[in-house]
């Protein structure tokens, strides 16, 4: 009985180690379909330390960081560079302004951010009704790889203003500010958050005035990237009423780009990032207007578009980030392989009752044989003595085999077979 129940269970270990080796190569299987796990670090271009790209980073820094993410900020010469740097793999994230992709383009865009006005200051003695007014000026249209340029030389371009008839300036930002407050410049195009201390200067220095985009509409319709905002009346500052009359201006829209490859559950992180930073009202845009899918500067992701529609997925709403995708991969994982588990272990006991009955069944094909020569045959004394003796081992043969209790009464069955032959034999 010892030696029956120890055979019994290493048939048991066997059929277990089959199973698990089947599991196995499930899990591994299932593996192939898991994301692989977020990186920790990433990067993201920006602008001038003195931009706004560069200070809503850093607080897009602050909070990936409370997920344990690090953000890396790297700046550069404004939206043309960041798309560069971005199309050529070395950064993970870049700003864009609104306008500078190509339809073609391989990036896609998390949402626009907020919007980018188009500041042109000009002396105040200067009569600017029309863009074309600026013929034959010095005018600074921002340095090269900056999407104030890009902007800029598009809306002199539809006026047909150039080199030409035109002095263009490289300079940008406060570089282009002194030179306009000291004569040097005639009129500056600048991007920049209304906040920003440049704009804030300009609006309070006498010499210079904030032009009005007058045709703003044809400018729309020819650039639907561009959006007419307002700025009202005494805004800035309602004692000194600055600015003195509303003011048009034309805005593309501050894109978030990333590469086709970024991680998924990455991007709904920053998602939550600048959803978090720029959904507060301001005197451009009402409260949660922004971020969102419009005036889009490059393909919306698939991420982003389900984020816009249904907000980040279930988990990432209650657990904390590291939690959420832990659990979201084991998923991926879990899936396949109950589905795997399931028909195995249904598997396992025909496997297990085939493993002992195979034992016992594969006597039956030599007992057939002899069967076989005994029937409708004449059979001397020397053939009946070979015989009997494959009878007889092939029963000392089944007679070594140890299976469990529940499986002796086939044992039994094979040694009657065997008998009944035997008997067969006899009456020849």
């Amino acid at each position: 009985m010892a030696t029956s129940e120890r055979t019994s269970q290493k048939d048991s270990v066997i059929s277990s180690v089959i199973g698990i080796a089947i599991l196995i190569a499930g899990f591994l299987l299932a593996y192939q379909f898991v994301e692989p796990a977020p990186p920790t670090t990433i990067s993201i271009s920006t602008g001038s330390k003195e931009g706004a790209y560069y200070a809503y980073a850093q607080l897009y820094k602050e909070h990936l960081a409370k997920h344990g993410i690090t953000l890396n900020i790297e700046e550069s010469a404004g939206s043309a560079e960041n798309i560069e740097r971005l199309l050529a793999g070395n950064i993970d994230l870049a700003f864009a302004q609104g306008g500078l992709t190509r339809k073609d383009t391989p990036l896609l865009s998390l949402g626009s951010l907020y919007y980018e006005p188009a500041w042109l200051f000009h002396k105040s003695d200067l009569p600017l009704q029309t863009l074309t007014d600026l013929k034959n000026q010095r005018v600074a249209i921002g340095p090269k790889g900056s999407g104030t340029r890009s902007l800029a030389l598009l809306l002199l371009s539809d006026n047909k203003l150039n080199e030409s008839n035109l002095s263009l300036s490289n300079d940008g930002g406060l570089a282009a500010a002194k030179k306009l407050i000291a004569g040097e410049l005639d009129a500056a195009f600048f991007i920049s958050d209304v906040q920003s201390p440049i704009i804030q200067d300009l609006l309070q220095t006498p010499s210079t005035t904030l032009a009005s985009i007058n045709r703003a509409e044809a400018y729309q319709r020819l650039h639907p990237f561009l959006s007419t905002i307002t700025l009202p009346e005494g805004v800035i500052n309602l004692q000194t009423n600055i600015p003195s009359s509303d003011k048009t201006l034309l805005a593309p829209t501050a894109n978030l780009l990333m590469t086709a490859n970024f991680h998924p559950a990455l991007a709904v992180l920053v998602l939550q990032a600048i959803e978090e930073v720029h959904k507060t009202s301001g005197i451009f845009a009402g409260e949660n207007q922004f971020p969102n899918s419009r005036n889009l500067t490059a393909p919306l992701s698939d991420v982003a578009d389900r984020f816009y529609k249904k907000g980040p997925p279930f988990l990432m709403r209650y657990l904390p980030f590291g939690a959420a995708i832990m659990i979201d991969r084991f998923v991926v994982m879990i899936i396949p392989l109950l589905a795997l588990l399931i028909p195995l272990f249904k598997l396992m006991p025909p496997l297990y009752r085939w493993r002992i009955s195979s034992r016992i069944y594969r006597w039956y094909e030599e007992l057939h044989a002899v069967d076989d020569q005994i029937h409708g045959r004449t059979l001397n004394e020397q053939q009946c003595k070979q015989l009997n003796e494959q009878l007889s081992h092939i029963e000392n043969e089944v007679n070594k085999v140890k299976a469990p209790l529940s499986y002796a009464e086939k044992v039994y069955q094979l040694l009657v077979h065997i008998d009944l032959v035997r008997r067969k034999l006899y009456l020849k």
